[in-house]
């Protein structure tokens, strides 16, 4: 099978291995995969959906990126294409050199920073995809939404495959607009949610509503745009601003896992409450959603995920695994 590649030049500090982890949140994401070395995920381009892999050579402050690109031909237009999503999934032309002076003058943050030194902000890929990420993840654990995303890939998102290993991109809306709550019911999504996510679904394929419009409104507005869909709240529509819109002066106050990881790393007595993570973070403005991730991954690798990078790798499902992810519900 044919593989072209280019490289790309990531602003200055970058370490693809925090920027991915930061983004994939499990090292069991099947759709954002990871084996120590190699970054994969598969993306819709013009010509069809395509695995790409990335790899980075050089330190964090001498970065360059492998892309390569599966089964198409590397015209302009898929290199464009490509670039274009991976600069939103792993950030690398953000510049956050004004983050580190700030976090230096900071005797909590400033070791944190060092110790995560390049990792860029990442992003989902389309607001939709971070939108039902964020329903997904709605009063559930961390590993239990990476799990019920994990079972609509591989149920509903196109599947790439070489040999008896599959991978799979995030479902389109397409692919969920057609779908019955009871669908999503099956795979361990409650009936508000499934209903949620096929709405939002609906609204995109069959009325245009355009949610990649709202990167062009202040928080506020997007906020109360976001808001108004059916299963989004305060929380969920916070967690878009960061991880779908890349606003990284935003940290979302009514994280629970956030604001125990806030206070634990701080030595707080009293647990936060939303008001209380926003008095916090004021501090380090305008980068608490930097924080957020650099406190996401403290916790990564306390849990051991980092240091054990190629314990868990994600090249892609066989069909076994397929019918495991499908038919094992809690």
């Amino acid at each position: 099978m044919r593989r072209d590649s280019f490289v790309l030049e990531p602003i200055l500090p970058f370490r693809l291995d925090l920027t991915v982890w930061a983004l994939r949140r499990r090292p069991d994401n099947v759709v954002d995969r990871w084996d120590g070395r190699t970054y994969r995920r598969v993306l819709p381009l013009p010509a069809g959906f395509v695995e790409v892999a990335v790899t980075q050579s050089g330190l964090p402050e001498t970065p360059q990126l492998r892309v390569t690109v599966g089964a198409t031909s590397l015209c302009h237009e898929v290199q464009q294409g490509v670039t274009t999503t991976l600069e939103r999934l792993l950030g690398f032309r953000t510049d956050v050199a004004d983050f580190y002076p700030l976090a230096s003058r900071d005797a909590a943050l400033g070791p944190l920073a060092q110790r995560f030194r390049g990792m860029k902000p990442p992003r989902f890929a389309t607001i939709f995809e971070g939108v039902i990420t964020a329903m997904a993840s709605q009063q559930v654990t961390k590993a239990l939404s990476v799990l019920l995303l994990n079972r609509l890939a591989v149920s509903y998102g196109v599947a790439v495959h070489e040999g008896d290993v599959a991978a799979y991109a995030f479902p389109q809306a397409e692919a969920l607009a057609t779908l019955h709550p009871a669908h999503l019911r099956e795979l361990g999504f409650s009936l508000q949610k499934g209903c949620a996510m096929i709405e939002l679904a609906r609204a995109i394929t069959e009325e245009g509503l355009d949610l990649e419009g709202l990167a062009e409104l202040p928080d506020e507005e997007a906020i109360e745009c976001l808001c108004g869909l059916r299963g989004v709240g305060r929380w969920s529509a916070e967690y878009v601003l960061l991880r779908g819109l890349g606003r990284t002066h935003v940290f979302p106050g009514d994280d629970v896992g956030a604001r125990k990881n806030l206070q634990r790393w701080l030595n707080l007595v009293k647990p936060l409450d939303y008001a209380g993570v926003h008095r916090t973070v004021e501090r380090w403005r305008p980068y608490g959603g930097l924080v957020y991730f650099h406190l996401l991954l403290d916790r990564l690798e306390k849990a051991g995920f980092l240091a054990a990078g190629t314990a868990q790798p994600q090249s892609g499902m066989t069909t076994s695994t397929q019918r495991i992810y499908r038919e094992s519900y809690p």
